[in-house]
């Protein structure tokens, strides 16, 4: 697995191509072959998977039992609009209009890379998002990482 990690802020152009950041660019796994995977994300973004790293994610999804309803529906709507993209001879991407649409991306949005992917947002949602829980972090953190055994094996 990937671990990714930085924030790069990029301009789209009229025909909803941006630029890979060459630093972006540096983290990734060879084996990914300049091709990735976007689909919906939470909070209103975007997903970008290195192709590489929507194999292994999508892989977990032969674990579930698709006679469930419940499962049928998750595998639904994690794929739900879920588009195949290459990088172009100048390092750009497109992204799909009607994902772009969805999400409300206009002109600049925010790559953000952690563990083996890519968010990509509306510069002004992420914003919005990353700063209206911000007095709550502290919190946030006990609640998620407090119960984590912190000795090491």
């Amino acid at each position: 697995m990937s671990s990714l990690l930085g924030e790069y802020q990029c301009k789209v152009d009229a025909k909803g191509r941006f630029m890979l950041p060459a630093g972006l660019k540096r983290q990734l796994d060879p084996a990914a072959k300049d091709q990735f995977v976007i689909n919906r994300g939470f909070e209103g973004c975007l997903v970008l998977y290195p192709m590489n790293e929507w194999e292994l994610e999508t892989k977990k999804f032969e674990k579930l039992n698709l006679f469930v309803t419940k499962n049928r529906k998750f595998y639904r709507q994690f794929h739900n609009g879920a588009t195949q993209l290459g990088l172009d001879g100048t390092g750009r991407l497109l992204l799909p209009k009607p994902l772009m649409a969805g999400v409300g991306i206009a002109k600049e949005i925010v790559l953000f890379a952690y563990a083996n992917r890519i968010e990509v947002w509306d510069k002004a949602k992420y914003e919005q998002v990353m700063n209206e829980d911000i007095e709550d972090f502290a919190q946030l953190a006990e609640d998620v990482m407090g119960e984590m055994d912190n000795t090491e094996e």
